[in-house]
């Protein structure tokens, strides 16, 4: 179980060995690995099997306690003090033995966690170093230069994008004479002669109903033919006066004044 958890390091090992002569670092470093993961895998096979014998000799034990406590019973049973007292030492020896077994398996248990959290250690680091190593391969591949001209091509492509957006921008024709100074000075003359002509428009003269006249009441007794209703004329709209008339009336009411 333990060596499909961490891999088998024999065969590791001994390619390790056939390829020692080159003398690089990289290749000690997995001889090293290879070696302690395969005595790290003995180390936790070696525990696994001391506590599996450990267990079965508390088992062992645990049926002779149960076996010299009956004992001690039936000699008490049958008024045999003395061996009742023997049965029951030898209980107490089985009781302190299975106590020193099981302080045996529980140093077992931590051996073998510190061992799995030392393998986990050493695979992390193993991890980590090979990490650095791709990394300062891709940092030599890699140029300070050739980054800052890649920076400066696309710097000079957005410039000349921005340029010709610029000349597609600008106005041509007839649009490209035109003065916007000109163009507003006009536009304000025009608002303000809109202005004047709002100003000399006289105020409109409301209608007035005019009420009808009253008509004699009838004597007493006498009938009239009823007169058909006629429906009330609209009033006459008032005539639009030039604006001639308008400018004349002005200067009248400003001689009566």
């Amino acid at each position: 179980m333990f060596k499909k958890l961490f891999g088998q390091g024999g065969g590791h090992g001994g390619g390790g060995g056939g390829g020692g002569g080159g003398g690089t670092s990289h290749s000690g470093t997995r001889q090293v690995t290879a070696t302690s993961t395969q005595k790290t895998v003995d180390a936790i096979q070696k525990l696994g099997e001391t506590e599996e014998l450990l267990n079965k000799r508390r088992n062992l034990l645990e049926k002779k306690v149960n076996e010299a406590l009956e004992k001690t019973k039936e000699y008490q049973r049958a008024k045999n003090q003395r061996a009742a007292l023997m049965s029951l030492k030898r209980k107490k020896a089985y009781e302190k033995q299975i106590e020193q077994i099981d302080n045996s398996i529980s140093r077992v248990n931590e051996q073998q966690m510190m061992l799995e959290n030392q393998r986990t250690t050493a695979e992390t680091v193993l991890a980590l170093q090979q990490g650095v190593r791709a990394n300062k391969a891709t940092m030599q591949e890699l140029n300070i230069d050739d980054v800052d001209k890649t920076m400066d091509e696309i710097s000079e492509a957005q410039d000349q994008m921005q340029q010709m957006n610029d000349v597609l921008s600008q106005p041509i024709g007839t649009a490209a004479d035109l003065d916007e100074d000109e163009l507003a000075a006009e536009l304000a003359e025009l608002e303000a002669e809109d202005l004047d002509s709002q100003l000399l428009e006289p105020a409109p003269v409301p209608a007035t109903r005019v009420p009808a006249r009253a008509q004699p009441a009838a004597a007493a007794g006498e009938r009239y033919p009823a007169v058909p209703a006629q429906a009330a004329r609209p009033a006459a709209r008032p005539k639009q006066k030039t604006p001639e008339e308008l400018e004349l009336e002005a200067l009248e009411a400003e001689m009566a004044a």
